[in-house]
């Protein structure tokens, strides 16, 4: 096959390639350029759209996301926690206050009782065979008393012998 036969067949069958290869640059000589600069292939895994790119930021986000959501949670669960745990403390500590006036309270009255008591009498609860000199019976709550200076005493049995407890 000769080339001369049609010369324009053979320049296109070659520049064709050459074209497709070649591109248009101004600083190039001659403004054309035999290969194109490559910038950034798509789809290698650091560019920005590659699906590798893509499934790395995503992951980064993701992770942030969970972490930050965990560490809240944690926080408000910690926060919770200490709460209860001074709630818990002020409730002790109001029952012991409540306990410590209630013991004074006791020993108030106790007092008050011991000082309305006449001097010499027999301590509450204290069991006597006899009663002093100057009794009066007193009948209080359908039971009788007798009231000796201030001091009752109720009449009792222990075994066959009467007995009176100083009330």
């Amino acid at each position: 096959m000769s080339t001369t036969r049609n010369p324009k067949a053979f320049v296109v069958t070659m520049a064709l390639p050459l074209l497709y290869l070649g591109g248009v640059a101004p600083d190039a000589p001659a403004g054309l350029t035999l290969l194109q600069e490559a910038h950034a292939v798509v789809g290698a895994p650091l560019t920005p759209v590659s699906v590798a790119g893509v499934a790395r930021r995503t992951t980064r986000r993701v992770v942030v996301a969970e972490t930050s959501a965990t560490q809240a949670a944690a926080a408000s669960t910690v926060a919770t926690q200490q709460q209860q745990a001074a709630t818990a403390q002020q409730q002790s500590a109001t029952a012991q206050q409540q306990s410590a006036t209630a013991q004074q309270q006791a020993a108030t009255a106790q007092q008050q009782a011991a000082a309305a008591r006449p001097a010499g009498a027999p301590a509450s609860g204290a069991v006597v065979t006899a009663l002093p000199a100057g009794c009066k019976p007193e009948i209080r709550d359908g039971v009788e008393y007798q009231n000796c200076g201030g001091v009752y005493y109720r009449a009792a049995f222990q075994g066959n012998n009467l007995v009176y407890v100083v009330q």
